[in-house]
C-alpha cells in the first residue's frame, strides 16, 4: 500500500505557507526591482539625449564662446571633454597664452583617464615656449614622458626635449635624448627625426696633429705654359790650358817637305 504524504511534505503545502508567510517582501522585492529597471532605463534614455544635444551643440560651435556654452549646459558628456581641448585651442590662437593653459589644466584634472590627457600636456608645453618659459616648457614635457612613456606623444615630447636642450646648449643631454629615442620608439615617426637630429649633433672631429718635420727645399716653379723652355747654357771654362800643338812631318833634311800646289 503506497505510502501518503503528511502534510508536513507536501511542497504544494509548503509553497503556499512560504506565499502566505512571505509575501509582503517578495512583492516589495520584484516592485523595487522593476522600479531599478524603470530608472534605469530612464537615465539611460535621459544621458543619450543629453549627449545628443551636446554633440549637436559642439557641432555648430565656431567661437570660444560657443565651446564655453557647450562647457556650461553639458558638464560630463563626451562634447563636454571635446569643448574643453577646442576652448583651449582657440585661446591659443587668440594669443591667450595663460588662459589657455589654465583651461587645459582643468580639462586634465576633471578627465584624469581620458585618451587625450597626453595631448592636452604638449599643448601646455607649446604654451609655456610661446610665453618665453623655456625651463618650464622643458619640465612639462619630461612629466609627460615620466607619467604615460607609453602615449603616442612621448616620442613627441621627447623631440621637443631635444629642440630646448639645443637652445640651451646642453648638446650632451640633446645627444641621450635621441638614442633614448631610437632605443625605446625605434618604429615611430619620431625615430627619423631623432636620427637625423643626432647626426646634427655629432661632434665635430678633432684636428689632425701635425709633425714637425724639415722643411722642405725650394721647388722650382714651372715655366708659363705659352713660353718656350730654353735648354740650359754650358758652363763657361775659365783658365783653361790650350793643348799643345801636333808634330809637323819633316824630310831627310830636316827641312818641311815642299808643299803641293
Amino acid at each position: 500500500m503506497p505510502a501518503t504524504m503528511t502534510p508536513a511534505t507536501d511542497p504544494t503545502i509548503e509553497a503556499n505557507v512560504f506565499w502566505m508567510r512571505n509575501r509582503r517582501n517578495v512583492i516589495t522585492g520584484v516592485a523595487i526591482l522593476l522600479i531599478a529597471a524603470i530608472a534605469a532605463g530612464a537615465y539611460w534614455f535621459y544621458r543619450e539625449r543629453r549627449n545628443t544635444a551636446a554633440a549637436e551643440m559642439l557641432g555648430g560651435a565656431k567661437t570660444a564662446a560657443d565651446y564655453k556654452r557647450v562647457i556650461a549646459q553639458y558638464s560630463g558628456t563626451p562634447a563636454y571633454a571635446t569643448a574643453q581641448l577646442l576652448l583651449a585651442e582657440q585661446q591659443r590662437n587668440d594669443g591667450k597664452f595663460a588662459e589657455s593653459n589654465a583651461t587645459l589644466q582643468r580639462f586634465i584634472s576633471e578627465n584624469p583617464k581620458h585618451e587625450l590627457v597626453s595631448t592636452a600636456w604638449m599643448a601646455i608645453g607649446a604654451n609655456l615656449e610661446s610665453m618665453s618659459k623655456p625651463d618650464e616648457a622643458l619640465a612639462t614635457y619630461q612629466r609627460l614622458v615620466t607619467s604615460d612613456p607609453h602615449s603616442f606623444n612621448a616620442p613627441l615630447a621627447m623631440l621637443a626635449q631635444v629642440r630646448l636642450l639645443k637652445e640651451k646648449k646642453q648638446i650632451d643631454e640633446a645627444r641621450k635624448i635621441c638614442e633614448t629615442i631610437l632605443t625605446q620608439y625605434r618604429d615611430s615617426f619620431a625615430a627619423g627625426e631623432a636620427s637625423r637630429q643626432l647626426r646634427l649633433l655629432k661632434p665635430p672631429p678633432s684636428a689632425p696633429i701635425v709633425s714637425q718635420q724639415a722643411a722642405p727645399g725650394p721647388q722650382v716653379r714651372p715655366a708659363a705654359s705659352g713660353l718656350k723652355q730654353q735648354p740650359p747654357a754650358p758652363p763657361r771654362a775659365t783658365n783653361v790650358t790650350p793643348p799643345p800643338a801636333a808634330p809637323q812631318p819633316t824630310g831627310p833634311t830636316g827641312a818641311p817637305p815642299p808643299q803641293k800646289p
